[in-house]
C-alpha cells in the first residue's frame, strides 16, 4: 500500500511541473489535456481522475506552486529576529524558488496580463496569503518605528514584479548583451545578486531615518 501510494504522489508530482511548463509556454487556452499527458507519459485519464479537469489541474499548479513559496518563506522567518530580517528572508526566498521554478514566473505574469482570466478560486487565495504574509512583514516593521510611508500593495509588486520580469526576460536580455554596443542588461547578475540589490533598495526606501 505505501508503494502505491509513493507511485501515486510521484506521478501527481509529474503531472504539476510539466503542466507548469506547458501553461507558462502556452498559456491556459492553447494547452491541452493531450499535450500534458504525453509529456508526463500518462494517460489523460489519469489526469482526470486525479484533477478532475484542465481547469482542477491548472489550479493545483498555481496552489501548489504558490503554497511552496510561502511555506518556504514562512521556514525562513522562524529563524529571524527583526521585521528588516523578514523581510530580506521574503525577497530572497521568493527569488530563489522562482529562480529554482522559472515557469512560475512566466504563468503569474501571463495570468495577470489576461487580468486573472483563469484565475481559480484556490490560486488567488494562495496570491493573497502570499501577499498577506508580506503585509503584515510592513506593518509590524512600521508598528517597531523601523519602517515608514509602507503602501503594502506597490512595494509588493515593486519585488515581485522585478524579480518575474528578471526572470523571464533572461534570454532576451543576455542576447542583448552579446549585440553590436551592448548595453548593461544584468545579463550576467545571478539570482542571490538580484535578490540582494532589490533588499538594499527597498530598505533604504522604507527605514526610518535617524
Amino acid at each position: 500500500m505505501a508503494k502505491v501510494t509513493r507511485d501515486a504522489e510521484a506521478t501527481k508530482a509529474k503531472i504539476i511541473q510539466n503542466a507548469m511548463l506547458l501553461f507558462a509556454k502556452n498559456g491556459y487556452e492553447a494547452t491541452t489535456a493531450d499535450e500534458i499527458a504525453k509529456a508526463c507519459s500518462v494517460n489523460k485519464a489519469m489526469i482526470f481522475y486525479y484533477y478532475k479537469n484542465k481547469a482542477g489541474l491548472y489550479s493545483a499548479v498555481m496552489s501548489y506552486a504558490l503554497g511552496a513559496i510561502h511555506d518556504e518563506i514562512i521556514t525562513t522567518d522562524k529563524c529571524c529576529i527583526s521585521p528588516l530580517a523578514d523581510l530580506e528572508a521574503f525577497i530572497k526566498t521568493y527569488a530563489a524558488y522562482c529562480d529554482k521554478n522559472p515557469y512560475l514566473s512566466a504563468l503569474i505574469l501571463r495570468e495577470l496580463s489576461d487580468s486573472g482570466a483563469h484565475l481559480p478560486e484556490m490560486m488567488f487565495a494562495s496570491l493573497r496569503k502570499l501577499f498577506a504574509l508580506f503585509s503584515e512583514i510592513l506593518h509590524e516593521g512600521e508598528k517597531q518605528g523601523l519602517f515608514h510611508d509602507i503602501e503594502p500593495m506597490i512595494i509588493y509588486f515593486m519585488i515581485v514584479g522585478t524579480v518575474n520580469l528578471l526572470i523571464t526576460t533572461k534570454p532576451l536580455r543576455e542576447n542583448a548583451a552579446k549585440m553590436e554596443n551592448p548595453l548593461n542588461t544584468c545579463s550576467d547578475c545571478d539570482i542571490d545578486e538580484i535578490s540582494e540589490y532589490i533588499f538594499k533598495k527597498v530598505k533604504l526606501m522604507l527605514e526610518v531615518k535617524e
